[in-house]
C-alpha cells in the first residue's frame, strides 16, 4: 500500500491496522497507553487494536473518554499513563479520543494545567519536542484528528477552546476504513458532515495557501459525492474509502483554516446545559454561513458546485439543505435542544474561537447572532 508523508506519516488501506507494530516500533514506544472510548471497547475493535502492541491484552487502556473531550479526563488520562509508565499514547476512535490523546501526551511530559496550553492564550510556544509520541487511528470519517495540529476541548470553566501546535500532529497515523464499516448510519452522516464542512470552509477561507486550497476542495468532493451513499449502505467499501479519505484530508487542508461554522461550534458544544455533537452542529450551521459568505466568494462558490455534483440551478446553501435533510441530521438548533436566550453569550465567545480569523468574511457578535437566528 502507499506510504504518505505530507504532513505526518498515513497507512491508508483497508487491513492498514496490521501495520501497527512497525509504527509502534518506529515511535520507540515499548508500553503505550490506548486512550478509547467505551463505544469502541464494546464494538470489539480496541481488541483488535491491542492484540497488535507490545503488551496484547496486557495493554493499559483509558477508555472514560467522553463524546466531548474534556479537561477533567485529560487529567485522568495523564493520572494513568504516569502510574502505569507509560511512553507514548495510541489514540483509538472518533475525534474525541484523538484529541484528548494529544492533550494528554503535552499534559504528561510539560506539566502544569491545559488551560496553559490554550492557543488564545498564547499557549502553542509552550509546547516541545518533548511532548509523548501519539499513533493515531480513526474509526470515524469525520474530524481527521489523525493528521491534525490541534486538540479541540472542553474546560472546567465551559468554555470549549483549542491546544494547537505542529508538534501535536500523531507522529503516525492508520487509516483503515475497515474499521467505519459498522458506523451506524446516524453517527456515519454526523461525522461525514464534519468532514465535507472541513473541505468547504477550508476552500472558501480568507487564507491564500493553493496546495491546502486544492486538498480541501477535494474533499468537499469525495464527502458530496459519498456520504449519502456510505449512510444508506454502510457496507459500501468504496464509500467509506471515500469518507475515510475525505476526513483526512479535510484535515490536512486546515493549514488554509477554518471559518464561522466552527467557531459557533466550538462554542455551542462547550455548552454545559445540553450535550451537542459537533459534526451535527456543523451540519445544522453550514447553510446561514454559506449564506453569509456567499457576496464575496462567487468563483470559489461556483467551482465547490461544480465539483460536488450540486444540480444545475441549486445554490450550495440549498443543497446542503437537501442533504441534511436525506441524511437525518436536524432541520435546526431549536431541535437539537438550543435556546434563544443563549445567544448573546454564544455569539460574543465566538468571536474569540481562533477560527473567527480565517472566516471568507470578517463576522461580528451581531453577525454571528444573526446566523443563530437562522439555523435557528
Amino acid at each position: 500500500m502507499p506510504i504518505i508523508s505530507y504532513l505526518t506519516t498515513i497507512r491508508f488501506d483497508f487491513g492498514a491496522i496490521a501495520g501497527l507494530p512497525d509504527d509502534i516500533a518506529a515511535c520507540g514506544m515499548t508500553n503505550p497507553l490506548l486512550v478509547t472510548d467505551k463505544g469502541v471497547v464494546n464494538a470489539g475493535i480496541s481488541a483488535r487494536i491491542t492484540a497488535l502492541m507490545p503488551k496484547g491484552a496486557d495493554t493499559p487502556v483509558f477508555a472514560e473518554t467522553p463524546s466531548n473531550p474534556t479537561e477533567e479526563a485529560t487529567d485522568l488520562a495523564v493520572a494513568q499513563y504516569k502510574a502505569q509508565g507509560c511512553d507514548g499514547i495510541v489514540a483509538l476512535g472518533g475525534g474525541s479520543p484523538m484529541d484528548l490523546a494529544k492533550a494528554a501526551a503535552v499534559l504528561a511530559t510539560h506539566g502544569g494545567v491545559l488551560r496553559d496550553y490554550a492557543f488564545i492564550y498564547g499557549g502553542a510556544p509552550k509546547i516541545t519536542a518533548k511532548i509523548a509520541p501519539v499513533i493515531a487511528i480513526p474509526t470515524t470519517s469525520g474530524t481527521g484528528s489523525e493528521v491534525g495540529r490541534g486538540a479541540v476541548m472542553s474546560f472546567r470553566d465551559g468554555r470549549k477552546l483549542t491546544v494547537i501546535s505542529p508538534l501535536l500532529l500523531p507522529k503516525r497515523a492508520v487509516c483503515d476504513p475497515e474499521l467505519t464499516m459498522g458506523l451506524p448510519p446516524m453517527l456515519t452522516a454526523a461525522t461525514g458532515m464534519d468532514a465535507l464542512t472541513h473541505g468547504i470552509e477550508c476552500f472558501i477561507s480568507n487564507v491564500e495557501n493553493p496546495p491546502a486550497g486544492a486538498i480541501a476542495l477535494e474533499c468537499a468532493r469525495l464527502a458530496a459525492r459519498s456520504l449519502e451513499t456510505a449512510v444508506v449502505d454502510g457496507t459500501d467499501r468504496k464509500a467509506r474509502y471515500n469518507m475515510m479519505m475525505a476526513s483526512m484530508m479535510g484535515a490536512m487542508a486546515f493549514q488554509k483554516g477554518l471559518g464561522a461554522v466552527h467557531s459557533l461550534a466550538h462554542t455551542l458544544g462547550g455548552l454545559k446545559e445540553v450535550h451537542l455533537h459537533h459534526g451535527t452542529l456543523n451540519a445544522v450551521l453550514l447553510p446561514a454561513v454559506l449564506r453569509f459568505n456567499a457576496g464575496i466568494r462567487q468563483a470559489e462558490y461556483a467551482r465547490l458546485a461544480q465539483e460536488m455534483a450540486v444540480p444545475e440551478g441549486q445554490t450550495l446553501d440549498r443543497f446542503i439543505e437537501g442533504l441534511n435533510q436525506r441524511i437525518g441530521m436536524p432541520a435546526n438548533l431549536r431541535e437539537m435542544g438550543v435556546k434563544r436566550e443563549w445567544f448573546a453569550s454564544v455569539s460574543e465567545l465566538a468571536l474569540e474561537d481562533h477560527c473567527t480569523q480565517t472566516n471568507a468574511r470578517t463576522p461580528t457578535a451581531a453577525d454571528y447572532r444573526a446566523i443563530l437566528e437562522e439555523a435557528f
